[in-house]
């Protein structure tokens, strides 16, 4: 089995197609980053037809941490564990969105991995294409960039979080050291936007921006378990006792 492949074990969401899809329901990224593109369009109409949001900006802040948690997440966990920087570079990725929240499936050109080490993964995931997508999302719904760049951190969170959850786990002390290496010098200032912890012998993410999550009409006033307007402690002792969480 390919690293790349392997992936799935950790969690559904990591789960990597190889090859050009086929299909109108698939949209290349590229295309989504592009301004007024129709393709991000359509990915913020379905997110508030999941969640029916009440602004646009709390539109824009859930869609980018359900999107930031699936292919870029994928490629962060697949250098973290292997040290390799897959070529998730927007005009060889495609995704598919789901009916509801986020992305279905994730399709890529080849299983191709970059030279280079951090800085590669820094313009991969976040130069090329996270950072210019949350600016596009600022830019239509006038969404606070500094929330849309916490929903980045919240879902490339979770590619070091997801994997000490699953059957197939990875010791978290490893991991909390591989995110704390990826984010210490991460663009866009990621480091400031929230911490992982270890919490019941697994990772969690503690936010330090809102996604506005309980002002739509499926949060009913809701706070995820990760959210800032929740004391720190009371979060950390919340998922130390292993309550029902909302996450990305």
């Amino acid at each position: 089995m390919t690293a790349v492949a392997a992936l799935a074990e950790y969690a559904p969401r990591y789960r990597v197609e190889i090859g050009e899809p086929e299909g109108s329901e698939w949209l290349r990224v590229d295309r989504i980053l592009e301004p007024g593109s129709p393709e991000l369009t359509e990915l913020l109409k379905r997110d508030d037809e999941a969640s029916c949001h009440r602004t646009a900006h709390a539109n824009a802040l859930s869609m980018m941490s359900f999107y930031a948690g699936r292919a870029p997440a994928a490629a962060l966990l697949l250098w973290a564990l292997e040290g390799h920087v897959l070529d998730i570079r927007p005009q060889n990725l495609w995704v598919r969105p789901h009916d509801g929240h986020g992305i279905a499936s994730v399709a890529i050109r080849s299983a191709d991995f970059l030279p280079g080490g951090l800085e590669t993964l820094y313009d991969v995931v976040l130069r090329q294409h996270l950072l210019p997508l949350s600016e596009e999302l600022h830019r239509r719904t006038r969404a606070g960039l500094r929330q849309v760049y916490g929903g980045v951190a919240a879902g490339c969170a979770m590619g070091f979080c997801a994997a000490t959850r699953e059957e197939v786990t990875v010791e978290p002390a490893y991991l909390l050291e591989r995110w704390r290496t990826f984010v210490a010098k991460a663009p866009g200032d990621l480091a400031r936007l929230g911490d992982v912890e270890v919490a019941a012998g697994k990772l969690v993410y503690l936010r330090n921006t809102c996604c506005l999550y309980y002002t739509s009409q499926s949060g009913e006033g809701t706070l995820c378990g990760s959210c800032c307007l929740t004391p720190r402690d009371q979060r950390l002792t919340a998922y130390e006792a292993g309550r029902p969480i909302l996450t990305v």
